[in-house]
């Protein structure tokens, strides 16, 4: 019981961001916000929204035909709203967000969950830091599911196998892997549920 206290008690000395209560009330322990950072991403999503933007410019505002065979105007408009407004924009505010309290691991994938998954201490049989492949192993970033279970992950190749009593298993990408697997393992171990 000390250990889970003590861990707590570190990792709040040690903490850089603005300690806040969770849906519950309660104070998590753990926080992380992640985002998509990687910068072929930003590229390819900024190369699509300039060609859709250059297509709003060239046809629309101009009145120059774009491309060999162009869209009519109003296809122009829906191309650019959805690649060139709402894609972007997507990317900009999808994140993971976990949270570990004193009585459940909770996490979501804003703004695809926007009510957070919880899971209660009591049912989380193991979890363990990991570094995965997220193309080869899951098919690349987001909610992605492979041979291990789900994954929940937004950038990098490191994260927590979080296995349950039922048998059922899920990865959280986390980029800070090893301190989610001790917090969990100390709430886990010390009967914290």
């Amino acid at each position: 019981m000390n250990s889970g206290i003590e861990i707590h008690i570190i990792y709040r000395s040690q903490s850089s961001y603005t300690m806040t209560s969770g849906p519950t009330g309660e104070i998590p322990v753990f926080r992380e916000i992640q985002r998509f950072r990687q910068i072929w991403i930003w590229i390819l999503i900024g190369g699509i929204a300039g060609i859709a933007w250059y297509s709003l410019f060239r046809q629309i505002i101009i009145g120059e035909p774009f491309g060999s065979n162009p869209a009519p105007d109003a296809g122009v408009m829906v191309i650019f709203i959805i690649f060139g407004i709402i894609f972007p924009v997507w990317f900009l505010v999808m994140k993971l967000e976990i949270q570990v309290t004193s009585t459940i691991l909770r996490f979501r994938m804003v703004p695809l969950h926007m009510k957070w998954r919880e899971v209660p201490f009591g049912n989380i049989a193991d979890v363990v830091a990991v570094i995965y492949r997220p193309i080869r192993e899951y098919g690349g970033w987001g909610i992605r599911f492979g041979r291990k279970g789900i994954a929940y992950n937004v950038s990098g190749d490191r994260g927590v196998q979080v296995t349950l009593k039922n048998g059922k298993s899920f990865l959280l990408g986390s980029g800070r892997a090893e301190e989610l697997a001790i917090v969990l393992r100390s709430r886990i171990k010390t009967g914290e549920h």
